[in-house]
């Protein structure tokens, strides 16, 4: 993945709030990208993520605190990654919501953007409080995305998962595609929490389906004043993103923490489900395409 170097960033977008403290119950759950849809089940029943979530006595994987007006200041263009490498993140974000942006305008309607935010340890959002153990997620209470970078490196040390840039693009690609869903009224749709044809991991198959189209149409985001933020994707940028999806697979980490796989558990599709997916937005640029709800098979 090549980056265009004279292209502006907008840090507005990314709240860093690494190093504060967050009272209250934390939820703690291990695996995949935000666990069991967190924050779906919060809004659905109206209870703290933590009443939702067992406990995990799996360690989290902490990215080291930042502080405040960091990101503001040190990462104004594209070319600052070179000296903060934190600035890659708002680069995804920016990318992924210009896409987004322009998507809902070329369909008439309007897109409503969303702050991602960083933290460590624990996070209160209006979907509760979550430990970093929760992984990336998606609040539509609030309608932001939260993320612990440290995540990262569990994906890679602890889930087996790829170490391309592009698994993190994915990632973030991916939890945007929840907020598209809150936006277009899919959300609303699941009535299933688990079970491998259930709508809460139709949810997710979809919200991977939208990360596809943002990985095909990536290199054609722009900042604001029509710059490329990304100018080259390659075939290894894509199979590391299909590896991330495998990697956050239920059946895939069923097996490597269990030993044994329960699909009548599932809350987010196995591997093959969710790179299929992914593959089918990459390949279609299309919502429609994207409608797991409506598909016979998963």
């Amino acid at each position: 993945m090549k980056f265009n170097r004279r292209a502006r960033l907008d840090p507005s977008q990314v709240s860093d709030q690494r190093g504060r403290r967050s009272a209250g119950r934390t939820a703690a759950a291990g695996g995949g990208i935000g666990a069991v849809i967190l924050t779906l089940l919060a809004l659905l029943t109206g209870t703290n993520p933590a009443d939702l979530l067992g406990g995990s006595d799996s360690p989290a994987v902490e990215a080291a605190p930042g502080s405040e007006g960091e990101l503001e200041r040190e990462c104004q263009t594209v070319a600052d990654i070179d000296e903060n490498q934190d600035c890659r993140f708002v680069l995804y974000v920016n990318s992924v919501q210009a896409f987004w942006e322009d998507y809902f305008a070329a369909a008439g309607q309007r897109y409503t953007p969303s702050t991602t935010t960083f933290f460590t340890t624990s996070v209160t959002t209006r979907c509760g409080t979550a430990s970093s153990q929760v992984g990336p997620f998606y609040c539509p209470g609030d309608q932001k995305v939260y993320l612990d970078l440290g995540f990262f490196d569990q994906l890679r040390t602890t889930y087996g998962g790829p170490s391309g840039q592009f698994a993190e693009a994915y990632v973030l690609a991916h939890e945007y595609g929840h907020h598209v869903q809150n936006l277009t009224g899919q959300m609303q749709r699941v009535r299933t929490q688990s079970g491998p044809d259930s709508d809460a991991v139709r949810l997710e198959l979809q919200a991977d389906c939208y990360a596809g189209m943002w990985a095909r149409a990536a290199t054609t985001s722009d900042d604001e004043s029509g710059q490329p933020l990304i100018t080259e994707l390659t075939d290894r940028d894509i199979a590391d993103a299909l590896a991330a999806a495998g990697t956050v697979g239920d059946d895939y980490i069923q097996e490597r923490f269990q030993g044994t796989v329960t699909p009548e558990s599932w809350t987010h599709g196995s591997s093959e489900q969710r790179q299929a997916w992914f593959t089918t937005g990459f390949r279609s640029g299309d919502v429609a395409a994207c409608d797991t709800f409506a598909a016979s098979s998963l």
